[in-house]
Order: structure tokens, then C-alpha cells, then sequence
């Protein structure tokens, strides 16, 4: 009787585009809660509360796809920004199930306080590469991230 082949061995990691972006996630989340320390906010609250100010009266759902954050969980991120005092809940008008979120002038306060902090975590995760490289590897994430946007589970809109 022939002997079955040996399932394959993996690939080591560092072969692993996989491995390289959850890394870089780290990393990224790493040098953000440095850069912010003692404002006590998060990546995924600060997206929240810059996409609100954009948008103001921008509804939760809305507000999910904006910043590619899963719809289920979006109303935690939002339950712990509206206990700080910094956004606030309102019912549409047109639908009152509807929740419109609007920054308080605690969040706008908070915003204004990060956004510098924010930018040079922005400026350290790229800086070990040569400035002309920059804008190719932001240009190269578009394009995977836009690419494979609907396998995610929680795709944003262009």
C-alpha cells in the first residue's frame, strides 16, 4: 500500500503578507496609544469622533461603514464615547429608531487636543521609509484595502 504524502510544512511567516499587515496593526495601535497617552482614547474613537466631526448628524450605521467598523459593534465604541461626554445620541426626525450622532464640545475639545499626537503617529509609522516611498506604500494599501473591501466584515464605502 503507497504511503500518503506528508501534509505540506508552512510557509515560514516572514513569506506571509498575512503576518506583516496583523504586525503592522500592532505596531500602528502601539505608537497611536503612545503618541495619545493620557487623552485616554483609542484608533477606532478617534476615527469615530474625526468622522463625526466631518459628518455631522451622521447616523451609527452610516458612521460604521465610514470607518470600516463592524455595524454590531459600533454602538459599544459609541455607548463609551457618549458616557465621556463626547458625542451625543439624538433621534432622526424622519425615524425615530434612527440614533444622529453630533460631537459635544468635550469631543470637539478631545479631538482638537489629539490631532497633533495623532499626526506624528502617522509620521512614525512611516518614517523608516524614504519620503519619496511614502505616498507609493499609502497608495499600495488603497489599493489592496479597495480591492478586497468586500471581504471585510465590516466593508467601508469609497
Amino acid at each position: 500500500m503507497p504511503r500518503a504524502a506528508a501534509p505540506p510544512s508552512p510557509p515560514p511567516l516572514d513569506e506571509l503578507p498575512g503576518h506583516y499587515i496583523r504586525r503592522l496593526q500592532q505596531i500602528a495601535v502601539a505608537i497611536f496609544l503612545e503618541e495619545t497617552e493620557g487623552h485616554g482614547i483609542t484608533p477606532v474613537q478617534f476615527a469615530a469622533l474625526a468622522e463625526v466631526a466631518r459628518q455631522p448628524q451622521v447616523d451609527q450605521r452610516t458612521l460604521a461603514r465610514s470607518i470600516g467598523y463592524d455595524t454590531s459593534t459600533i454602538g459599544g465604541v459609541i455607548d463609551r464615547l457618549e458616557a465621556r461626554g463626547l458625542l451625543q445620541r439624538n433621534a432622526s426626525p424622519a425615524d425615530r429608531r434612527v440614533r444622529l450622532l453630533t460631537l459635544t464640545s468635550a469631543g470637539q475639545a478631545l479631538l482638537d487636543a489629539v490631532m497633533a499626537p495623532m499626526q506624528r503617529a502617522q509620521a512614525r509609522m512611516l518614517a523608516p521609509l524614504p519620503p519619496a516611498e511614502r505616498s507609493v506604500f499609502m497608495r499600495m494599501l488603497r489599493q489592496l484595502v479597495e480591492a478586497n473591501n468586500a471581504l471585510s466584515r465590516a466593508p467601508s464605502e469609497p
